[in-house]
């Protein structure tokens, strides 16, 4: 049995420990968690995952950013526990996650990963979205949460203000 919840303060230790766990060390280094710097998470957004045991095996987070004066959610990270992956684990929390987000009414998701793996979610390459350097641009992908939500949506992503 799993259970699905919205993260709460007592379990921010639990869910950074997953993160070092599953990325590289100095992650922290990356131009995502420049854009999340002094800015709150989407807590209803941000869900964790937990088997029977109530052991955290999966974890998902998203933030408000701006890309060319527009509103959009930054997803990330989303982790699963290594000895649980290949289980779909990851596949729940993302449509778990994006279901949560169109019910909230937000129009656009984006986030810097592998589009073979988002890609089966909706997510395609912005080529007219700039995240801040060292970002890979093929690694720039976006959902429309609404039709048409990233047709002329253009330029630097840049951190909502707090």
């Amino acid at each position: 049995m799993l259970t699905l919840a919205e993260e709460t303060p007592g379990d921010w230790w639990e869910v950074e420990a997953l993160y070092d766990l599953c990325f590289a060390p100095g992650r922290e280094a990356l131009s995502s968690y420049r854009l999340r710097e002094g800015v709150a998470p989407v807590g209803p957004l941000c869900l964790t995952l937990r088997d029977g045991e109530g052991i955290l095996v999966g974890a998902i987070r998203y933030w408000p950013v701006r890309v060319g004066g527009q509103e959009a959610l930054l997803l990330g990270p989303v982790a699963i526990h290594p000895t649980r992956q290949g289980e779909g684990l990851g596949a729940l929390l993302m449509s778990e996650s994006l279901a949560i987000a169109r019910t909230m009414g937000a129009a656009r998701v984006m986030l810097v990963g592998d589009a073979p793996y988002y890609g089966r979610f909706g997510f395609a390459k912005l080529p007219e979205v700039r995240m801040p350097p060292p970002t890979n641009p093929e690694r720039v992908l976006g959902l429309a949460l609404r039709r048409g939500a990233w047709e002329g949506v253009a330029g630097p992503v840049e951190r909502a203000l707090p």
